[in-house]
């Protein structure tokens, strides 16, 4: 008796966190329908359609052997990607707790804007759902555990929207035609490998310095302050990505592989390291 017991039991929790899942991934999916139509509702169309390479005759040399690398003249202009990632996340500001993680992502060049919509595997049958998004303007950022139960939720603030700016500038090694420009960035001389890139939406303006290789493709993209959320409080913090693995997607040059950390005082704080398993572009019309 007592057999049937602790089966029937089993057998009623198993059926609990069944209903959890299915539910939580329901409610996630029509969540992320509803970021992705405020993201295509935000689009613009591009005036532009095509790279001429005159546009490059007066930006910094390395800005200009970075493009003549990656881009072939009169290639149309990206307006939006899709992107699959696999990878790792530190889920510990302050140790080692790195998670397997998969995740799409949509991007708009115009208006700039992005969602990534995250899986990470927490536990063999727990896993932490995540949108990270910029949207007309505004970011987000929330995560919740099967996707129902609420871990980490920010509303949009000054603070995300600049963090969420700079991470849509960094990508641009992805979709590198939203870094020229006639797509509203504007580049400054540091050195003969650095470049400094400024870009404004709406009332959000951020500025990144761009590290190139030998080989005139972007190695590296700091912000000297990134806010992040420590203890509750936005913390302006130096934070960087990093890019290799170059390969050819469409007659275009991008890296494969990449991660991004934090530049704490102690030393870097790496949290995401990714790889490219799909790319997919659409092109301006």
């Amino acid at each position: 008796m007592w057999l049937n017991e602790i089966i029937y039991a089993l057998l009623a929790i198993l059926a609990i966190i069944l209903t959890v899942v299915i539910l939580g991934a329901c409610r996630w999916r029509t969540a992320t329908r509803e970021l992705y139509s405020r993201l295509n509702a935000a689009r613009l169309e591009t005036g532009i359609r095509v790279f001429d390479s005159r546009e490059l005759e007066d930006l910094p040399a390395p800005v200009q052997r970075y493009f003549r690398q990656v881009l072939k003249d009169g290639q149309p202009l990206i307006a939006a990607a899709r992107i699959e990632h696999t990878g790792i996340f530190n889920m510990s500001q302050t140790g080692n707790k790195w998670r397997p993680f998969t995740s799409r992502e949509q991007i708009v060049t115009q208006r700039p804007g992005f969602v990534w919509d995250a899986r990470i595997r927490m536990a063999p049958v727990m896993t932490m759902f995540v949108h990270d998004a910029y949207l007309a303007g505004q970011g987000l950022l929330a995560a919740r555990l099967f996707g129902l139960l609420r871990a980490m939720e920010q509303s949009s603030t000054p603070e995300l929207a600049q963090g969420e700016l700079i991470r849509f500038l960094a990508e641009g090694t992805w979709y590198p035609t939203v870094l020229l420009p006639s797509q509203g960035v504007s580049w400054e001389s540091i050195n003969d490998t650095r470049a400094g890139a400024h870009f404004t939406d709406g009332g959000t303006s951020v500025k990144l310095e761009f590290d190139f290789d030998e080989e005139g493709l972007i190695s590296s993209v700091r912000s000297p302050g990134r806010y992040r959320l420590v203890d509750g409080v936005q913390v302006a913090t130096p934070w960087q990505g990093r890019f290799w693995d170059y390969e050819l997607k469409d007659d275009i040059m991008i890296p494969h592989e990449g991660e991004a950390a934090w530049l704490l005082p102690e030393g870097p704080r790496t949290y995401w390291r990714g790889r490219i398993k799909r790319i997919e572009y659409e092109y301006a019309k």
